[in-house]
This record gives C-alpha cells, sequence and structure tokens, in this order.
C-alpha cells in the first residue's frame, strides 16, 4: 500500500492523506481533495496556496495538476530526485512510518488505514513541535486562525 500525504508547511498539520494500493493517481488525489476541504472549512484562499511535491508521476499528472491549476494553487516541484529538496515529506513520511506505524506487513489495507488514521490524529493532535515553538500542529492551526 502507498500512503499519501498533504502537510501544510506553515502548521506541520497533515491536512490531507490516503492509503492506496497502488502508487496511481487515486490516492494522491484524495489526499488532495481532503487538504482542500480542510482549507475550505478554515476559511483560507487557495489561491494562496503552494504545493509543493517531487516529480513523481502521481503528482505530475494531468489530473493532478489540473485540480491544482483549476483552483488557482501554485505549483512547485523540485529540480531533481534529491530527498532534501522535499525534506518537510521526507521527515513526515519518515516519523509516521518509523515513528507511528509499527509492523503493519501482516495487517489488511483496512487495519492499516484504521492504524494510519489513528496515527494521523496523534501526530496533529499530541505531537508538539520545535519550529512551532513546542506547539502542536492543531494548535498552531487554532493560533494562525484565531
Amino acid at each position: 500500500a502507498y500512503l499519501s500525504l498533504v502537510t501544510d508547511a506553515a502548521s506541520r498539520l497533515i491536512v490531507g492523506w490516503c492509503l492506496h494500493p497502488t502508487l496511481e493517481r487515486q490516492g494522491p488525489m484524495k489526499a488532495l481533495s481532503m487538504a482542500i476541504d480542510f482549507y475550505r472549512k478554515y476559511n483560507v484562499e487557495l489561491s494562496q496556496l503552494i504545493h509543493h511535491s517531487d516529480r513523481g508521476v502521481q503528482y505530475c499528472c494531468n489530473e493532478y495538476v489540473d485540480k491544482l491549476k483549476s483552483l488557482g494553487i501554485q505549483i512547485s516541484m523540485t529540480q531533481s530526485g534529491d530527498p532534501l529538496h522535499n525534506a518537510l515529506a521526507e521527515r513526515m513520511n519518515n516519523t509516521l512510518k518509523n515513528g507511528w506505524l509499527f509492523s503493519t506487513e501482516d495487517k489488511s489495507l483496512q487495519q492499516v488505514r484504521r492504524l494510519t488514521k489513528k496515527a494521523i490524529d496523534l501526530y496533529n493532535t499530541l505531537r508538539p513541535h520545535q519550529s512551532l515553538q513546542m506547539r502542536t500542529p492543531m494548535e498552531e492551526v487554532g493560533r494562525l486562525t484565531a
């Protein structure tokens, strides 16, 4: 299974995610839709957003790019395959996979989805960040939207 994440750089909040059986565009599209719903809920002007990703085919496909463009979201992509060019995403992937999701090989996709949702909820609400002056991502969202 493949986990697609959309993380808000300002708050470190995971605003969209999808665990999908393949690396095809459907997973990232669902994660993007979840993120858009989140931003609309908080009345964030979508045209003020920048979507940064690596150059994976799922992020370069017409459907994904067209969705971002139709919403006025600026597109930013890494220049190379260097993971340091997408450090926030790489760190987030590492934190979730190695810090919150343990031994999922013997579990069904449904079980892993439930574990992933729980891990993301805990990450968003309980994990303080030094870059946020030891606030959690949700606390930072509250501060930014107050």
